[in-house]
């Protein structure tokens, strides 16, 4: 009566962590779409080229992160997946789908923890990385502030400066700022001849029909309230891993509930094969 009891206990609350790894799995794949629209909305055309110019180890910046954000959404849809064998198995008090569940979840678990080591492991030093080549961009590619330049680099940055109310890579604080080191302050672009000391795409509420009428309070005097002062990195940061705390958050929850999920599924497949022997000892008799 006791070993009755006790399976049907676990059994329930297989049930229970399932449901829960469900949400979780559902949550994961919302934050990974909204990190993946998030994504799409800066990779467009014409800052493409911008983020293709910026390696992070093997890959590009902008299609690292794509990709990242792509992976929590399989995970999240594999957890989803898995989450429903596990239901089915527990309601069925099916053995071999039981087994075949706790493998799979203690291989997600194994795949997760990997996952967030290497992230707090590497995450310093990939900001590091990308803002230092993101400046060298700045320096080797700004050639001048208009979008029709031969340089496709430097028309991305352009872009990116109205389309994230950003300006350089580093905040704007002074005429003394990022542009003094590129080709735009040093040979011969309008920032040399003083008739701007930061590009007019820097300046607020412009885009790439108006950004030529910039007032000169702004881009020559760079006079405070009507220029971003907000730097490209913090910028894309701030944009890109916005997601990231609800995402590491979803998946240290489900480590944990992983865990719960291993410990039932292998206590339900016990109280299973105990069902079973007892079933067969009667027959026997």
């Amino acid at each position: 009566m006791a070993r009755g009891f006790c399976g049907k206990v676990g059994t329930v609350f297989l049930v229970i962590i399932n449901i829960i790894f469900f949400l979780m799995g559902l949550g994961l794949v919302i934050a990974g779409a909204l990190a993946l629209t998030d994504v799409s909305n800066i990779n467009t055309d014409h800052i493409q080229p911008l983020l293709d110019s910026i390696p992070v180890g093997s890959f590009e910046a902008g299609s690292l992160v794509k990709n990242l954000t792509t992976l929590i959404i399989v995970i999240g849809a594999f957890i989803l997946l898995i989450a429903g064998l596990g239901l089915f198995g527990a309601c069925c008090q099916n053995k071999f789908m039981l087994v075949t569940y706790a493998v799979l979840v203690l291989i997600l678990l194994v795949m997760k923890i990997a996952v967030i080591i290497l992230w707090f492991t590497m995450k310093n030093t990939v900001e590091n990385e990308v803002k230092d080549k993101l400046f060298v961009s700045l320096k080797d590619n700004y050639k001048e502030d208009t979008l029709t330049n031969s340089n496709s680099i430097s028309n991305a940055w352009n872009y990116m400066f109205m389309t994230l109310d950003c300006c350089g890579v580093n905040p704007v604080v002074s005429t003394k700022n990022d542009f003094d080191s590129t080709y735009w302050c040093n040979d011969g672009g309008s920032c040399h001849g003083a008739v701007s000391n930061i590009p007019k795409t820097c300046c607020l509420n412009v885009d790439e029909n108006t950004y030529t009428t910039a007032p000169t309070a702004c881009h020559s005097s760079v006079q405070s309230g009507t220029y971003n002062t907000k730097g490209c990195y913090d910028a894309l940061k701030e944009k890109l891993l916005s997601q990231s705390p609800s995402i590491i958050g979803v998946m240290v929850t489900v480590i944990v509930i992983e865990v719960l999920a291993v410990i039932f599924a292998f206590w339900a497949c016990c109280q299973v094969g105990d069902k079973s022997a007892n079933i067969s000892d009667v027959a026997k008799t």
